[in-house]
This record gives structure tokens, sequence and C-alpha cells, in this order.
């Protein structure tokens, strides 16, 4: 009985798990108390829980063990290289002069939110296919313009997406298994057709970009031959940045290595100092860099038998979509579109922002962006939270990947490699949901970006993924 006796005389240390709100009030009983975050598989629900069940059978699971070994390996021996920029007329599989690119899962012209219709009329009128917004809303419902995914054309675009035929696109081989990915340029950070804005100011940019800047690069990389990203990549990290957000490390080391051949083109110095101030306009210039590179190392995984690893995290703005290896070619996965919370610019409510949008969540599917700001703690001042919590975000992304990147690392984890390898199982029994990082759009077309925050996909993405794989896997 005296160790009893002792429970009621000692200081009580408490492991709390499951409702947070109970450690408070063991707390407020002057205990001690830790609180075990915990969350019933499948959340709760018989249907998952059973189909998790069965794919622990050990016969499945060691299928399921040596696919998914294989698709993250083929992630992380990816070596993506910058080989070109061209017009998406000229390398973007299936691209047509009236075709029109968008982010995320498919959506037809009267399901898109404002900032993609937006997005959509200013790239007719940029085309020539429409002389002003009006006359491109009409052209878009249509039924003359087709629509289509970026991810379904080898492609990723920013927020909104929209890539048309004219549009200079990078274009970055794999140079271990081959394949090819492309996405479009940075517009930079002002008033722009990613984020859903098309006035005259826009479409002015649009021009120069493509008689200009493009071709520069286009002609800069003739000469330059590759330019290794996944080099790339691993400095910007260890020189600051997320390469989602926060670019600022990975646009010098880009313009750098592109520099002595944009000086060896025949473009006249004032042509070569547009591009060089616009480029110094901002930060995010390497971005879409580091959108492609990673698409060019999912595609290389995408479609092994058996594999529950997602190769796409994709949002149209109305839904947020997810594919997973072990479903070859276009099966996507989807659920609502959530709301980022974060900082907003100054004269903007949380009530103007439209919902989760863009094909940039392929950095987070790769293993940046959000799962690596721990190594740019400075990205909380954009999306809002702490160091600690950047720090956390990365720690924590380990429990639903099956690997980490040893070509990709963090300094401050002990250059531990970046999370990589999100496995739809992990995600489904833990309850844990990959963290995004991403730019917040106006809900109406015509205004553009108000903020910056952070965002989960929608649980139920990944719950339609396991059911589908549980029973096709055998």
């Amino acid at each position: 009985m005296s160790k009893i006796n002792e429970l009621f005389s000692s200081k009580i240390h408490a492991i709390n798990v499951g409702i947070e709100f109970f450690k408070d009030d063991i707390i407020k009983q002057q205990a001690n108390a830790t609180h075990l975050e915990w969350k019933p598989p499948g959340g709760g629900k018989p249907e998952l829980i059973a189909a998790l069940d069965r794919l622990e059978n050990p016969e499945l699971a060691e299928k399921i063990e040596a696919a998914n070994k294989v698709a993250v390996e083929r992630i992380i021996q990816s070596q993506p290289m910058l080989v070109g920029f061209d017009q998406a007329i000229n390398v973007v599989p299936g691209m047509t002069k009236t075709t029109i690119l968008h982010a995320g899962p498919p959506i037809a012209w009267e399901n898109m939110n404002g900032a993609m219709k937006g997005a959509v009329t200013g790239a007719l009128v940029f085309e020539g296919l429409a002389k002003d917004i009006e006359e491109a809303e009409k052209v878009a419902a249509s039924g003359a313009i087709t629509f289509a995914p970026c991810h379904e054309h080898n492609c990723v675009g920013s927020m909104a997406g929209v890539t048309s035929a004219s549009m200079f696109m990078h274009v970055v081989k794999n140079k271990t298994y081959g394949n090819v990915a492309y996405t479009n340029m940075s517009e930079q950070m002002s008033k722009i057709l990613r984020m859903g804005a098309n006035d005259e100011s826009v479409i002015t940019r649009l021009n120069w970009m493509r008689d200009v800047l493009g071709p520069m690069l286009r002609d800069a990389m003739k000469i330059a031959g590759e330019i290794d990203l996944r080099l790339m990549l691993a400095q910007a990290l260890h020189m600051g940045d997320e390469c989602h957000n926060r670019n600022n490390a990975g646009t010098v080391l880009l313009i750098q290595a592109l520099t002595p051949y944009i000086l060896e083109t025949d473009y006249t110095k004032e042509q070569k100092r547009e591009v060089f101030d616009f480029v110094a306009s901002s930060d995010y210039f390497s971005g879409p860099t580091w959108m492609a590179m990673c698409k060019c190392a999912l595609d290389a995984a995408h479609g092994i038998e058996n594999s529950t690893i997602v190769t796409t995290m994709a949002r149209n703005g109305v839904e947020f979509g997810i594919r997973v290896s072990g479903m070859p070619g276009n099966t996507w996965f989807t659920g609502p579109a959530q709301k980022v919370i974060g900082p907003m610019f100054a004269g903007y409510k949380p009530e103007d922002s439209g919902l989760d949008i863009g094909d940039s969540a392929i950095t987070e599917t790769y293993g940046i962006g959000g799962f690596a700001m721990a190594a740019a703690p400075a990205i909380v001042a954009l999306v809002g939270g702490t160091v600690e919590e950047a720090i956390g975000f990365s720690t924590k992304m380990k429990e639903i990947t099956t690997a980490e990147n040893p070509n990709v690392t963090i300094p401050i984890l002990n250059f531990q490699g970046v999370a990589t390898g999100i496995d739809i199982q992990s995600v489904v029994q833990t309850g844990i949901l990959p963290i995004i990082n991403t730019a917040i759009a106006h809900k109406e077309a015509g205004i553009g970006m108000i903020g910056a925050g952070i965002t989960y996909p929608p649980v139920e993405a990944f719950e339609k993924a396991l059911l589908t794989l549980s029973e096709r896997i055998s």
C-alpha cells in the first residue's frame, strides 16, 4: 500500500493521449503533463482501417515496400539538368495554338475560380485569340479552347499555372532517366498573370518576355549546353532558401550561371540591361526553375506498380489533387482546396483570399518548400509562424515519408537529407498531412497576389487514393 500512497503524495507526471484540453486541466491541478499528439488510424473510419489492415498483410507489405524503394530511389537518383528555353508550341507535348494549360487537376472553364479565369482571359488576349478581356471570356466559354492540366503535358505552372502556346518554357531533362519537364518563366512579383491579373501592363510584360527575355535565355542556353539544377538546389538550401517561396540564393546562383552566356548573345546592351533589371526586380526568378526540376525527378518515379508514393500534389483553386506512383497515367484523387493562413498585404483581409491554387506544391512533393523550412528560417517573415515551427515542420514530415534525400540537405538538422517519398499509407495512418507554404491570390480576377501563408491538403484525397490502391494491389 505504501507505493499507492506515494502516488497521492508525490508530484504527478502525466502523459496525455488524444484530446489536448485534458492536458490543460492536469496542469491547472499543479501537475506536469506531456501531450502526445495521436489520432486513430484512418480517422477511425472502418473502411480506411480495413484498407490499412489489408495493405499490412505481410505478402502485400513486402510488394509495397519493394515498389516504394524503387520509386524513391528514382526520385533521389534523378539528376535534372536545365538544357534550354523555348516556346511551348515548340516543345510541350500536345500543345496547340488553342490549348491553355492550367494548374491542378482537370477543371472546366465554368468551374474555375476568379484568379484562374483572370489568367485564362489574359492569356487569350496575349495570344491574339481575343481582342480584350470581355471577348476572351466568350472565347473561353465557346468550346474553341482546349483546357488541360499542366501535369498531363509534362509541365508545371505556378499559381493559376496558365500556359499558352507563345510562352517561353524552361526545358529540364533528367540526365539519369531521360524524361523531360517544362514550366513557363517567372513574371516576377508585380501584378502578374499567374496571380489572375490581366490588365494592359500584364500583357505588355508577357509580350516583352516572348520577344526579348525568352529568346535571349534560349540563345544563352544554346551556348551553355546544360546547368546542373540538383547541385544548384543543394547550394541554395545551404544559403538559406527553401526553394518554393524563398528564392534569394537560388536566383543569385541561377543568374550567375546564365550571365556569361547571356553576355555572349547578339542582343543589344540595352536589351541585356533590361533582362538583368528584370531578374533583379524579384527574388522569385528561380522559383519556376525548381518546380520544373522537381517535376522532372518525380515523373521518373511515376508508374511503379504497387507503389504508394505520391508523385504529384497540385491545386486548381477549387480542388486539390494528388497522383500516386502505383496508378500510372493521369488518375487524380481529389478533395476540396483549402484556405491558406498567413500574413496579408496591407489593405486586404482573409475573406478576400482565393483558395489554395497552383502546381508549386510539386516542391513539397519532392521534399523542399514547406518540407525544408528548417533550411530557411527567414521564410517565417513571409508566411507567418516562428523559427521553431519551421524547424518542426521539416522534422515532422519525416513521419509520412520513406527516405531522406542525401543530395539535398538541411544544415541546421545536422545536414540530414530532406524528407522524401510521401507515402499515402503513412498519411492516412498518422493523420499527419504534408505542409505547404504558398502565396495567396485574390478570389476575384484581375487583382493578383495579396499575401502568403501555410496550408495543408484535404485528407479526402489521400483517403480515396488509399482505398483505390488497397483494391488494386494484390
